[in-house]
């Protein structure tokens, strides 16, 4: 496990104001959303809980938010609980979707408006510093509806932070906005959260705006996290075929594991003898799935010479291609009838393949991981 996963499954740390969730549960009458969770969230981290929709996660957040009541379980900041304090009363903020921000009111408005509500009378300050860092200063006297979108979500991130809540909950706050501007604000909320150095909770579906912007991911399915850790170790070492499909794409082999062997694990792939990494194999007996990404699989003609080969399955042949820029995407039917995808990035160093082609394919053992056979080799793949 990497330190990231290791401080989010600890117990709190002595005078920290970690975020810490112990034996939560949310049960309803037909279902339970959130199954005892126990989860650390180290004080100013940037923290996601990434999984499809009805997993658990924005249940989670309601949770911490005091929207929502725990069946069970409880919730602390430090050594403070507030499981079941009123919203209001928590030393937390959220951030919606919908951005909630009042159109009759202009933008340095809103943003004081959480601050005239409790008194406070000389807000200017704090205002212009807030719309300082989220870059929208010339833009004070606006309303909403004259803004853009990313706009209006910076505009709800100031409202939040100027009431300098301990922990920020984000609730997919980049949903509504369309994929260039999204990617934008993934930065700038990166940005943002390092600059204040306070603790940032964000749940999202997309897999890409949680390892764009952070520290630590859990990925979460029916109620319970089935992993956490940093982006990178989620990505190259998954655990499960759940967090291997939902997080990125992989080619899952069958195979029959024949034992250790030094630091390597043996597995028979379809009459080929691969190897995977003894840390990077959640199995060591019996049947299981090979993993490789399709980006690390290499592919040449049928009997040419593969760049950097590793190990190698010949007698495949090519049954789609699709151009997207910076790579080329094949779809690869091998002898047993499995489709494998390669992902070849486009160097110029060869000719495209075309449909029909017959190909051998090849990998590094070292990105090669191996999970156990029982799980369902389908678990995680989203139906378009």
């Amino acid at each position: 496990m990497s330190p990231a996963a290791e401080a989010t499954t600890s117990t709190a740390r002595a005078g920290s104001r970690d975020l810490r969730l112990s034996q939560l549960t949310k049960e309803y009458a037909t279902f339970t959303a959130v199954k005892s969770l126990d989860l650390v969230v180290p004080q100013g981290q940037f923290f996601a809980l990434l999984g499809p929709s009805g997993c658990g996660k924005t249940t989670t957040l309601r949770m911490v938010a005091g929207l929502d009541t725990p069946t069970s379980g409880t919730i602390h900041l430090g050594e403070t609980e507030v499981t079941y304090e009123k919203p209001y009363k928590r030393p937390v903020n959220t951030v919606f979707q919908n951005y909630a921000l009042f159109p009759h009111l202009d933008i340095a408005d809103n943003v004081a408006f959480g601050l005239k509500r409790r008194g406070i009378k000389d807000v200017k300050k704090q205002v212009a510093d807030m719309l300082e860092l989220v870059e929208l200063t010339s833009q004070a006297h606006k309303k909403p509806p004259q803004m853009s979108g990313g706009q209006q979500q910076r505009v709800a991130l100031a409202r939040a932070l100027i009431n300098k809540p301990e922990v920020l909950l984000l609730d997919e706050p980049l949903g509504a906005l369309d994929l260039k501007l999204r990617r934008g604000m993934q930065l700038e909320l990166k940005r943002i959260q390092t600059e204040v150095g306070l603790t940032f909770v964000h749940v999202t579906h997309d897999q890409e705006e949680a390892m764009t912007m952070a520290d630590t991911v859990a990925v979460m399915n029916q109620g319970v996290i089935e992993q956490m850790g940093a982006p990178i170790e989620l990505y190259e070492n998954p655990r499960t075929t759940f967090v291997a499909n939902f997080l990125g794409q992989s080619n899952l082999i069958a195979g029959e594991i024949e034992g250790r062997d030094g630091d390597q694990v043996k597995v028979r792939v379809q009459g080929a003898l691969a190897s995977v990494p003894g840390d990077r194999a959640h199995s060591e007996s019996g049947k299981g799935w090979l993993g490789i990404r399709p980006e690390k699989v290499l592919i040449a003609e049928a009997g040419q010479p593969i760049d950097a080969p590793g190990d190698v399955i010949t007698g495949g042949y090519v049954t789609d291609v699709s151009f997207v820029g910076v790579s080329t995407q094949y779809t690869v039917r091998m002898p047993w009838d499995q489709e494998l995808m390669v992902f070849e990035q486009n160097t110029g160093a060869r000719a495209m393949l075309p449909v029909g082609t017959k190909v051998d394919i090849s990998w590094r053992p070292e990105y090669a991981f191996l999970l156990d056979a029982s799980q369902d080799a389908k678990a995680g793949i989203e139906e378009d």
